[in-house]
């Protein structure tokens, strides 16, 4: 195996365990038996975020063809739904199907600290070449990650 083979295999593996972390693994993203409609609202941003995650990500990983419009569409949409994590997670609701932690509004300062991170990412990802993608999807994947590991209950 040359260096450039072996170099090629742990980007794949992050790549992986960066869609995995947030949560773009196929699953259902369960809404129908929630009946708060605060909490409907927040697992519906999350869904946005995941679904344009994927769309990125799918050109990340060659799943899909490289589309400059539609990369660029995704990042929008997914700076759009970070900067309104804040605004609709300032309720503090639950419903029995949430995911999320009653820590993040203990923790309100950090949790909003890792929405702007996933928004700051978001804007700075360029969208003209894979390789810009590639270059960026890391941090937008980070951020989720952080998250999702202090602020996500499974």
């Amino acid at each position: 195996m040359n260096r450039s083979q072996r170099g090629a295999f742990p980007m794949k593996l992050r790549l992986a365990a960066i869609i995995a972390v947030c949560g773009i693994t196929g699953t259902a993203f369960a809404h129908a038996e929630v009946t708060n409609e605060v909490v409907k609202e927040r697992m519906e941003l999350m869904g946005t975020i995941r679904a344009n995650f994927a769309v990125i990500g799918g050109m990340v990983q060659g799943k899909v063809d490289f589309d400059a419009a539609k990369a660029g569409e995704a990042q929008a949409a997914l700076a759009a739904a970070a900067a309104m994590i804040p605004e609709k997670f300032e309720a503090n609701e639950t419903d029995p199907e949430s995911e999320a932690s009653p820590a993040i509004w203990d923790n309100w300062d950090e949790f909003t600290g890792f929405a702007a991170n996933l928004e700051t990412a978001a804007l700075a990802l360029e969208t003209d070449s894979v390789d810009s993608l590639k270059a960026g999807f890391g941090g937008i994947g980070g951020a989720c990650g952080a998250c999702h590991k202090a602020y996500r209950v499974d």
